[in-house]
């Protein structure tokens, strides 16, 4: 079965330089907050090109801590998306804030800045603009509403490590920018694991000790954290794997780019790309009108295709009453959710693997 991930493959072809870099951590006796988390934060906070990085334990503890060193809790709104992973308004609710979605763009799936300013009340204090499956949201359009609002911009850009905006990365363009490291992602750990970025000292600081029960260097607190730290072994793996992320991305991007030349003729959307943008397509997602008859045709033929996401947010259980949605509705998203399909991509695919999805899905057409 090919799947439509395998963090598997990775670690094999980077198995010597990642249990190298594990063993050396073994064999340091430092294992929280040591001198490998230490050195990620200021290397990967360089290649996005902002000035700090704080490493957490997840992407969506990423977002919380954002939030809370953005002075955002009970009753405050947050605009936001609700075809993302569900860890976006998760985090909302987590600091007691109260999520607002907005409908998405229909050629780019991420939020329509258009639908900003009507979402916009005197409680709202931040916008999470989320760069979906590897895409970039239209930044200068949401900053713009923000700046006129008021507002702090926060960048999930938990499925977009690498990717570039106007020829800046994503994460460097808001006020914060969060990143998940989960094993599937363009740049995975082999666990769990997360990164703020900002060029802001004053929520870099808020964060290192928000994210360590709020203390201080002498252990005092002046406002309760979490215990939420990037240890220090899959500190050492995300070293290895930064080194060769772009080169990974760029591989993710020409198999796109030959599932797109596949498929051009067929009744299936391909993903677009924003102008001035690199999409690092940490998912290659299409959309068709008979996506659940596809899917088992490809299943049949041992092509595991994903749907991300098949439910929108704002009709999960515990969420649907607690999302605020507007009047106009997010008819975008709901179309979406029936239509979009998630066809294997990641850089160790085979060209025979490639070669047969695109038999897969063309022998479904055609």
């Amino acid at each position: 079965m090919i799947s439509y991930a395998l963090p598997l493959a990775q670690y094999q072809r980077k198995q010597a330089e990642i249990m190298k870099a594990v063993t050396r951590v073994f064999e340091s006796g430092n294992y929280i907050l040591g001198p490998e988390v230490a050195a990620f934060e200021r290397t990967f906070a360089a290649y996005c090109g902002t000035a700090h990085g704080v490493g957490v334990n997840s992407g969506t503890d990423a977002l919380v801590l954002a939030l809370k060193a953005l002075d955002i809790g009970e009753g405050d709104e947050v605009v936001t998306v609700s075809h993302t992973a569900i860890a976006t308004v998760s985090a909302v609710l987590a600091v007691g804030a109260i999520p607002v979605s907005v409908d998405v763009e229909a050629e780019f799936y991420c939020l329509d800045p258009g639908r900003l300013s009507a979402a916009i009340t005197p409680r709202t204090k931040a916008i999470i603009a989320v760069h979906l499956y590897g895409q970039s949201a239209d930044m200068d359009a949401i900053l713009a509403v923000a700046k006129s609002h008021g507002l702090a911009v926060i960048e999930d850009c938990a499925q977009a490590a690498g990717g570039l905006y106007k020829g800046k990365r994503a994460g460097s363009l808001g006020d914060v920018g969060c990143f998940s490291f989960y094993p599937t992602k363009n740049l995975g750990a082999i666990g769990d694991g997360g990164m703020i970025v900002t060029n802001d000292v004053h929520v870099a600081e808020r964060v290192r000790r928000l994210r360590q029960y709020g203390w201080d260097e002498q252990r005092v607190t002046d406002k309760p954290g979490l215990n939420s730290r990037l240890d220090e072994v899959q500190a050492a793996i995300l070293n290895v794997k930064l080194k060769t992320l772009d080169a990974d991305n760029a591989v993710r991007a020409e198999i796109a780019r030959r599932y797109n030349a596949a498929f051009s003729d067929l009744s299936v959307t391909v993903p677009a790309v924003r102008p001035d943008t690199s999409h690092v397509y940490h998912l290659y997602v299409l959309a068709c009108d008979d996506r659940g008859r596809l899917k088992k045709y490809l299943a049949d033929r041992q092509v595991l295709a994903g749907v991300h996401y098949p439910v929108p947010v704002h009709r999960h259980g515990g969420y649907d009453k607690r999302v605020l949605i507007p009047d106009i509705g997010l008819p975008v998203t709901e179309k979406l959710s029936e239509r979009i399909l998630t066809l294997p991509l990641y850089p160790e695919l085979t060209n025979v693997q490639i070669s047969k999805v695109i038999e897969a899905v063309r022998s479904y057409y055609v």
